[in-house]
């Protein structure tokens, strides 16, 4: 499916579960290089950016919430750049989708942004980067809230529950993590002169432009090392207190065995069926009785002069 937005002598395509017809499409119309749609058809590639004669193609990578809202995903956004269209194809991230209607909605009523936006392929692949930025931060700063949650409750909430919400935490700032490491130098050739663009300098100087995506991403990127150092640090905090826990039981019940364990030996001693002295005095029941709860108040006084030491 080929959704367009036409704008003066600007388009942006939006080509959702493309077909042979869609790429035949875009290798006869554009003349893109075969290898580029190879990519298109392919899934789990790395981020790139392919710089040919009149064309810039692009691979990004951006995290995103399944359906269940716990675990994060990661969903590739291929871009062919152009000096006079912006071709989205795939199955991009959501924000795409979302910024595409907006902007379809916003044309109709002449909205100055959109209109500021259209006005070049340049601030066009702009404002999609930027969107994706604005939703990813979101994303992050969600991570953030989930990692105070652990911080608060790791000392009130039952084992299993924060066990679960540490490795889930854990395991998608990884996954951010890893995803964002190779892209940082993609980024970066951007604000470095790397790629050049379109649109000339006296027109629009998109230098602070990409040097806002770049600010944005280090800040990422910057928060989420913090959140996976806080999450090693309460994971081995909270590992540390189920440790101290397991100890403080076998504790007691080394206590109590050790307790236990000479009064066993007194009534298995006194239980053997042959004669002892005093057998048929009531006398003795209650002497021994009493031996063995004065053995017992000895041993739990000298465990707690221990403890206290």
């Amino acid at each position: 499916m080929i959704e367009t937005i036409q704008y003066r002598s600007l388009q942006w395509l939006h080509i959702t579960n493309p077909g042979e017809d869609e790429y035949k499409m875009l290798l006869d119309t554009y003349g893109f290089h075969p290898l580029d749609i190879e990519d298109c058809r392919g899934t789990n590639q790395r981020p790139k950016i392919d710089e040919y004669d009149n064309y810039y193609f692009l691979i990004l990578h951006f995290p995103y919430f399944d359906k269940g809202n716990r675990f994060v995903r990661i969903r590739e956004v291929k871009i062919f750049w152009g000096k006079d269209y912006i071709i989205t194809v795939g199955k991009s991230h959501w924000a795409i989708k979302k910024l595409f209607d907006e902007m379809t909605d916003d044309l109709a009523e002449n909205d100055e942004d959109t209109l500021h936006s259209l006005s070049s392929s340049d601030l066009l692949l702009y404002t999609i980067l930027n969107r994706l930025m604005v939703e990813t931060y979101t994303l992050i700063l969600r991570i953030g809230s989930e990692v105070d949650l652990i911080n608060y409750d790791i000392f009130n909430k039952k084992a299993r529950a924060i066990i679960e919400l540490i490795s889930i935490t854990r395991r998608n700032i990884i996954l951010i993590n890893t995803t964002f490491k190779p892209q940082l130098r993609v980024l970066h050739m951007f604000e470095s002169g790397g790629i050049k663009g379109f649109v000339s300098p006296e027109e629009v100087d998109m230098e602070d432009y990409w040097g806002n995506i770049l600010d944005q991403y280090q800040k990422m990127y910057d928060l989420i090392e913090d959140y996976g150092e806080l999450i090693e640090g309460l994971s081995k905090t909270y590992d540390s207190l189920q440790a101290n826990k397991t100890n403080e039981i076998m504790k007691v019940l080394t206590y109590f065995s050790t307790i236990m364990l000479p009064l066993t030996v007194v009534t298995g001693l006194f239980g053997m069926n042959v004669d002892f002295p005093f057998l048929t005095n009531t006398v003795a029941f209650w002497v021994i009785v009493g031996v063995m709860v004065l053995l017992m108040a000895i041993l739990i006084i000298f465990f707690q002069r221990t403890t206290n030491r």
